[in-house]
């Protein structure tokens, strides 16, 4: 999974077809146990990629309303799709990332 280090490379990234982002913090436990779940799961689907420590990259956390953690951002065509932060329902994400792999053929 690719690393954001800042803003204009997490902009660059979303204007891609299909992004996926997972959105990490310092000190969140749950961040990390949630992590290669998240890469477990993304294997699965042909989509780019890639991981942020919200700290790392201040304007972020303003621009995309990112209060707490962790948060997975699924954009499509340059727009947010799906966002679950907190408690990740991975059903739910791998349901929303099937629909992208038929809508985008």
């Amino acid at each position: 999974m690719e690393q954001i280090n800042d803003y204009n490379q997490l902009m660059e990234s979303t204007k891609q077809e299909v992004f996926v982002l997972y959105v990490m913090s310092e000190g969140c436990s749950v961040c990390h146990a949630d992590l290669p779940r998240v890469e477990a799961l993304l294997e699965r689907y042909p989509f780019p990629n890639a991981k942020m420590m919200v700290n790392e990259v201040p304007e972020a956390a303003g621009q995309l309303s990112l209060f707490t953690s962790p948060v997975v951002i699924v954009f499509a065509q340059g727009r947010e799709f799906h966002r679950q932060a907190r408690i990740i329902d991975f059903s739910e994400l791998e349901h929303r990332l099937n629909q992208l792999k038929e809508l985008m053929g």
